[in-house]
């Protein structure tokens, strides 16, 4: 994808002589015109400046950065065609609570770097619906767009001198967030976001000058940042769906990102399904005094011997403990179940549980790393209220995952010839865990394919692919949002789901129980 069809093209332009009088932006456009197939090339007055000192130093060859638009190609650089430095775009994720970016040569699709950061927001306001009242204003808007454009100016940079390069390498950018992160990103008023009938300030950005919106790379970069389905469904799930290539398959798949909310699409290359729903926190850890980001010492895997119920925790770089990431947490709710540590309502058995368990202000708490073993000199534990999140949690998920594949495409789950698991959620999850609580449907655990960051892998790709464009455009033409809010179907299904696995067994024959046959 990357090179002669990319972004960069090389050209030779016909050596002007008397009684040719064709100036030189004009020639530059007619031989653009022929190699990109197009009627119409745009050269803007930035390149139009350099371009006659440059194209007679290089002898009339050019390596050209382009950048398609919506009405045809744009002029973004005019380089020395035998030039070693590479020409390069950054694609960024701007995720609510972390900001990855990655450089890439435009040409070879080579990665030259990555590197990631906490969304400086936080500081200012913890979460999306924070944030959106906080730009209630003119200044709290301001704050919070200054506060990320800043911190991606200074990424990049970062990226760029680890590659040996200087920022005017940079002529791309393309950038993919939810739709509330757009809206700050841009210093959009995202406050109709939450109001009834819900309205963005915009779905679809036009691609725009990097300068325009203070991002600091080359003089005539471009920004492109993906588009939006809506409040709820933004530009970091199209460029999931286009990682994926759910769009492209002939059987119906499903991609699966649980962040703040748990977002699921559904489809084929005929036909795309979205909803989200409120699932995230408790399988992030948000709602647990022990749950944490991964990073150095947090609980990641958890395995419980189902004889003598004794436990074995798995720390990131063998640290000693000092809490637990979604993985861990989905981990030890599947291994206490499986023991039989916890019973079908999702309830702690004092009998199987022993002295772990211990009441802590008249709550049941499983102490899962004891105070002397622990990095904190405190127990890591697990309350029955956090257990109890977690549950709901879960039955959230299943519920949607039922009401999209079951109620709303009328398929079951052994009809789906991939399920696609994204974010930092998916990247560690063990589906074997997830499936033993009755989070994600019991399929062949073949099916399952680890996605990691899709947000990101879309933009990269777009950055090296023009055609993606096009992809882009039909995904949002192909997708239907359904709206959880107003399914009544949804409120049973998830009634039922509150057990684990669920109150009908036979949905998961391939989990077993302690004392079960």
């Amino acid at each position: 994808m990357a090179g002669a069809q990319g972004f960069v093209r090389r050209i030779e332009l016909p050596v002007p002589a008397l009684g040719n009088n064709i100036a030189d932006v004009e020639r530059l456009k007619a031989v653009l015109k022929k190699e990109l197939a197009t009627d119409r090339v745009v050269v803007p007055l930035g390149v139009a400046k350099t371009l006659p000192g440059r194209l007679r130093a290089f002898n009339h060859r050019l390596k050209t950065v382009l950048f398609r638009e919506t009405f045809g190609w744009r002029v973004v650089g005019v380089e020395d065609p035998d030039g070693s430095d590479p020409l390069c775009g950054i694609a960024l994720d701007i995720g609510t609570t972390r900001v990855v970016a990655r450089l890439m040569d435009l040409e070879t699709g080579e990665a030259l770097g990555e590197s990631g950061f906490d969304n400086p927001q936080i500081r200012i306001a913890p979460d999306v619906l924070a944030r959106i009242h906080h730009a209630k204003d003119a200044q709290g808007l301001e704050e919070l767009r200054a506060s990320i454009i800043e911190s991606v100016n200074a990424k990049t940079r970062e990226l760029c001198e680890g590659a040996g390069l200087g920022v005017e390498s940079v002529y791309l950018m393309t950038c993919a967030g939810n739709t509330a992160m757009t809206h700050l990103f841009l210093g959009i008023d995202p406050s109709y976001i939450i109001r009834e009938p819900y309205i963005p300030g915009v779905n679809v950005p036009d691609p725009m000058d990097a300068v325009s919106i203070g991002i600091r790379l080359n003089p005539n970069a471009r920004v492109f940042l993906f588009p939006n389905i809506g409040s709820y469904f933004g530009g970091d799930l199209i460029a999931g769906i286009l990682c994926a290539g759910i769009h492209q398959r002939e059987a119906p798949s499903i991609m699966v990102d649980v962040g703040t909310n748990a977002e699921v699409v559904l489809g084929t290359r005929d036909w795309l399904i979205a909803c989200a729903g409120a699932a995230g926190p408790a399988l992030e850890g948000g709602m647990s005094k022990m749950g944490m980001t991964a990073g150095p010492g947090v609980i990641d895997r958890v395995v419980i011997d189902p004889e003598t119920c004794n436990i074995e925790v798995h720390t990131i770089e063998e640290k000693p403990a000092i809490g637990i990431c979604g993985s861990g947490m989905i981990d030890l709710a599947a291994q206490l179940f499986l023991s039989g540590m916890v019973d079908i309502r999702g309830k702690f058995s004092k009998d199987r549980c022993g002295d772990r368990l211990v009441a802590t202000e008249g709550i049941h708490t499983f102490e899962l790393v004891q105070a002397p073993e622990s990095g904190t000199g405190q127990p890591i534990a697990l309350s029955q209220v956090d257990l109890n999140s977690l549950t709901s949690s879960k039955a959230a998920m299943h519920s949607i995952l039922e009401v999209i594949v079951q109620q709303t495409a009328g398929i079951g789950f052994d009809d789906l010839e991939r399920f696609y698991v994204a974010g930092t959620f998916g990247s560690f999850i063990d589906p074997r865990s997830a499936i033993s609580i009755g989070m994600l449907p019991d399929i062949p655990l073949e099916k399952f394919q680890v996605l990691g960051n899709s947000s990101l892998e879309g933009s990269a790709r777009l950055l090296l692919d023009p055609d993606l464009f096009d992809e882009i455009a039909t995904i949002r033409e192909n997708l239907t949002y359904v709206e959880l809010n107003v399914n009544q179907e949804f409120m049973n299904i998830f009634s039922g789901a509150k057990f684990y696995p669920h109150t009908e067994k036979s949905r998961f024959p391939s989990v077993t129980i302690w004392g079960q046959a």
